[in-house]
C-alpha cells in the first residue's frame, strides 16, 4: 500500500534495517523507532549481545538517516521490566523455564508498539521477523512460517490477534538471511555483517540464575535433588538453577548420565533420572489463543528449534488445551510456549503447564507428520 504510514521497529540489526529499507523503497512512509528496554543504554555491552546498547541505537539512527526517514527512541523500560523481566523471575522461581522473547513480542513489540504507532497516525507496524502474513480468499488473515525454515520466527508470534496481523508487515518473510545481508550491502546500510543478537537480550552473560537472584525480594530456598527411587542424592541452592532436560550442574558425579526430569518449587525438590524418563506423551497448555478457532489435530512445536510433532488436541476448559503426541517427545518444559501449526500456518498456541505420560495408543494418528491434516472441532 504505497504511501501508507508504517512504524518500523528498528533494533539496529541487519534484519530490521533491511525491513525498513524495503518498505521505504516500496513507497511506504516509514517512521523508524527503537525501544529502550533497559533503564539506561548499555554503553559497555557489545551490540547484539545485550539489551539497548548505545551502538545499537547509533546503528539504527544511521540507517534511518541513510534512508531519509524520521527516527525516534521510545522509553519502554518500565513496561519491559514489569511485563517481561519480572515474569521471567517469577517463572524461574516457580520451577518453570520462561520464554521472554514470546512475551516481549506479545506485550511490547506489538501491543505497545501498536498503541504508540496509532498515536502517530500509522496504518501499519513492521518488524524484521522472519514470518509471513497472508490474506486468503475468505478474507481471513493468516500467520505463516517464513520461507527460510532455518530463520523462521513464527513460533514467537502466536500471541498476535488476527486484527494485529492484518495491520502488520514482515518484509523479510520470503527472504533468506543471506538475501538480507546481500541487500544490506547493496543498499550500503552499514550493518550487513553485524552479528546475530543473542536469544535473551537482558542476560548477556547467560547467568540466568544470577539474574533471578539479583531481582528476587528474598533468596530462593535451597532444597534436595532426588533420584527416581526418591533417594536424596544431592542438595541445591534453588530450583531457579534448573530446567527440564538439564544434564550438567546436578551436584552428582559418576555413574550413568542423569537429567532433570521434574521440578517441584513448592517443596524445592529437583528430580533426576535417565534420559528415557524425559519422554512425554503430550502436554497441557494454558492461556491458549486461537487464530480462528480450535482444531482437532495439528503439529505442535514445543521450542523454537523443535521439529513439530503431530498431535491430537482437545479443549479442556476455558483456555486450556490437551495435546497428545503421535510419538513421545523429549523434555516437554513447563513455562515454554507450545505452538500449533497446520502445515505452514500458525493456528494457535499457549504456555506449557504440564507434561503428560506416554499413552499406549499414541500412534493412533498415523506415522506421517506432514500428512496429518488439521481438522476443526467445530
Amino acid at each position: 500500500m504505497a504511501g501508507a504510514r508504517v512504524v518500523v521497529a528498528m533494533s539496529g540489526g541487519v534484519d530490521s534495517s533491511v525491513a525498513a529499507a524495503l518498505l521505504h523503497d516500496a513507497g511506504y512512509e516509514v517512521v523508524g523507532v527503537s525501544m529502550l528496554l533497559a533503564a539506561q543504554p548499555a554503553a559497555s555491552v557489545r551490540a547484539g549481545q545485550g539489551c539497548c546498547s548505545l551502538e545499537d541505537f547509533r546503528d539504527a539512527r544511521r540507517v534511518a538517516e541513510r534512508l531519509g526517514v524520521p527516527y525516534y527512541v521510545w522509553n519502554l523500560a518500565e513496561t519491559f521490566r514489569t511485563k517481561v523481566q519480572d515474569v521471567f523471575v517469577r517463572e524461574y522461581l516457580r520451577g518453570r523455564t520462561p520464554n521472554p522473547c514470546v512475551l516481549c513480542n506479545q506485550d511490547l513489540k506489538f501491543d505497545e508498539l501498536w498503541r504508540r504507532a496509532g498515536a502517530l497516525g500509522a496504518d501499519f507496524v513492521a518488524t524484521g521477523h522472519y514470518a509471513r502474513v497472508v490474506t486468503g480468499t475468505d478474507g481471513r488473515t493468516r500467520l505463516l512460517r517464513a520461507r527460510d525454515a532455518a530463520k523462521d520466527q513464527s513460533y514467537f508470534l502466536f500471541g498476535l490477534s488476527p486484527a494485529q496481523l492484518a495491520r502488520t508487515l514482515f518484509p523479510l518473510g520470503e527472504l533468506t538471511k543471506d538475501d538480507v545481508r546481500a541487500l544490506a550491502r547493496r543498499l550500503d546500510l552499514g550493518v550487513a555483517d553485524k552479528p546475530e543478537s543473542q536469544e535473551i537480550c537482558f542476560v548477556p552473560d547467560r547467568d540466568y540464575a544470577g539474574f533471578v537472584e539479583r531481582r528476587s525480594d528474598a533468596r530462593p530456598p535451597a532444597g534436595a535433588v532426588i533420584d527416581d527411587d526418591g533417594r536424596v542424592v544431592a542438595s541445591h541452592a534453588g530450583v531457579h538453577r534448573f530446567t527440564i532436560g538439564q544434564r550438567r550442574g546436578l551436584g552428582v558425579a559418576g555413574g550413568p548420565a542423569r537429567y532433570v526430569t521434574a521440578i517441584d518449587a513448592d517443596t524445592a525438590t529437583v528430580r533426576i533420572g535417565a534420559r528415557a524418563a524425559l519422554a512425554a506423551g503430550g502436554l497441557v497448555a494454558e492461556r491458549v489463543r486461537w487464530m480462528a478457532g480450535p482444531v482437532e489435530t495439528a503439529s505442535v512445536r514445543i521450542r523454537h528449534r523443535h521439529v513439530p510433532v503431530a498431535a491430537r488436541l482437545r479443549v479442556l476448559d476455558g483456555d486450556r488445551v490437551e495435546a497428545r503426541f503421535l510419538a513421545p517427545v523429549s523434555a516437554v518444559t513447563p513455562g515454554q510456549a507450545a505452538v500449533f501449526y497446520c502445515s505452514d500456518e500458525v493456528v494457535g498456541g499457549g504456555w506449557i503447564a504440564a507434561a503428560l505420560a506416554p499413552e499406549a495408543d499414541a500412534a493412533a494418528l498415523g506415522s506421517d507428520i506432514d500428512a496429518v491434516a488439521c481438522r476443526s472441532d467445530a
